[in-house]
């Protein structure tokens, strides 16, 4: 069958090169092997995160580790920052598990601004936030530093960082940024198949974590903490995609983190300005959109072209490219097109050229 090549939000295009690194002989998750496999990738990923804690790995999705957070670290009132489809669903998430869990709810497409918080966090009724750093629904990116500078504010309340899609496009210091809980999973900007999730704890959550005897196992901080001081995992871990991370970061350091970045930065750029050209407008707030991927507006805002994104989707798959049409109550009034991973500015120019000739005429 016909390869499609995903510019979908996720997951992406995974290279050969990648996908090779996964064929490694298995090894036991409790030897030496693993061990010392482990040990390799931790300075790497600390670099990457730009921390001294430890970095952890989870065989789930980024949402498992999302739900541990808040069994590990909400105890008192979760405050959900909301600005689009899986921001929302955390507040579902956080209601599922019994959380006292309160909506910050802006219109889909504006970002999550630090005021907004500060208003509900000086109520004293929370001991854990929620946010989505770049919410792929709506291609908008909420203001992260000015955010986590809160946590001075409310060292008590727990910060908790979806970064699943703009981890590895732009830098992330979770040191400096004080915050408590940073995640993500390995099927966006790592350009890694699904199946792996990446994050690291504050010596805070750690602690908050000690107090709660509810928090169950598999997500455990503590147990991902006592594991990780000897290199494993508390549980049986994806050894394949393990070695697929260990290929990519050698990747990230050879091509050097700050050109990743401008890289994304630019190709991001060749998509907007190709949405631009076109006629059409961009459905975020202007200031706040996405780096890894553009949500182009068809309708679901005033002003700029509208096409029928169906046929803009078969015309562009029949030339073996996917993207996106949209997702939750804004699928077909918008259509979402990714640069994450491995994209640089000769594929997206090729698929500029693509674009090119699937709108003609419609």
């Amino acid at each position: 069958m016909a390869h499609v090549k995903l510019h979908i939000p996720g997951p992406v295009e995974v290279s050969a090169k990648t996908f090779q690194a996964m064929t490694q002989p298995m090894i036991g998750h409790r030897g030496q092997g693993f061990k010392d496999l482990y040990g390799r990738i931790q300075p790497q990923l600390q670099t990457l995160l730009s921390t001294q804690q430890r970095v952890y790995l989870s065989t789930s999705s980024a949402w498992g580790v999302m739900e541990g957070a808040l069994t590990n670290l909400c105890t008192k009132k979760v405050l959900n920052c909301m600005c689009g489809a899986f921001s929302d669903k955390w507040f579902d998430v956080a209601k599922k598990l019994g959380k006292d869990a309160e909506a910050l709810q802006v219109p889909w497409g504006s970002p999550i601004r630090a005021e907004q918080i500060d208003a509900r966090l000086a109520t004293g009724q929370f001991d854990a936030l929620t946010l989505i750093h770049n919410e792929t629904s709506t291609g908008t990116m909420s203001p992260l530093d000015e955010i986590a500078a809160l946590k001075k504010k409310y060292p008590d309340v727990m910060f908790i960082v979806d970064a699943v899609s703009s981890l590895t496009a732009l830098p992330h210091r979770f040191d400096d940024l004080g915050i408590d809980i940073l995640l993500a999973g390995t099927q966006k900007a790592f350009a890694l198949p699904p199946g792996l999730a990446v994050f690291v704890a504050s010596p805070a959550a750690l602690a908050k974590a000690a107090t709660i005897k509810t928090r169950g196992y598999y997500f455990d901080l503590l147990e991902f903490e006592k594991n990780a001081l000897e290199n494993m995992t508390p549980s049986t871990p994806a050894i394949s995609l393990v070695y697929a991370l260990e290929s990519k970061l050698g990747d990230f350091f050879a091509e050097g983190l700050e050109t990743r970045y401008a890289r994304h930065t630019q190709t991001n750029q060749m998509l907007k300005d190709w949405a631009t050209r076109q006629g059409f407008t961009l459905f975020p707030e202007a200031g706040f959109e996405s780096k890894t991927l553009v949500c182009v507006n068809n309708g679901a805002k005033p002003g700029g072209r509208v096409i029928d994104v169906a046929t803009f989707q078969k015309r562009i798959k029949d030339r073996g490219i996917l993207i996106d049409g949209g997702y939750g109550k804004i699928k077909g009034t918008t259509f979402r097109i990714s640069n994450m991973g491995d994209e640089t500015p000769e594929t997206i120019g090729a698929l500029i050229e693509i674009l090119d000739t699937a709108i003609a005429g419609l």
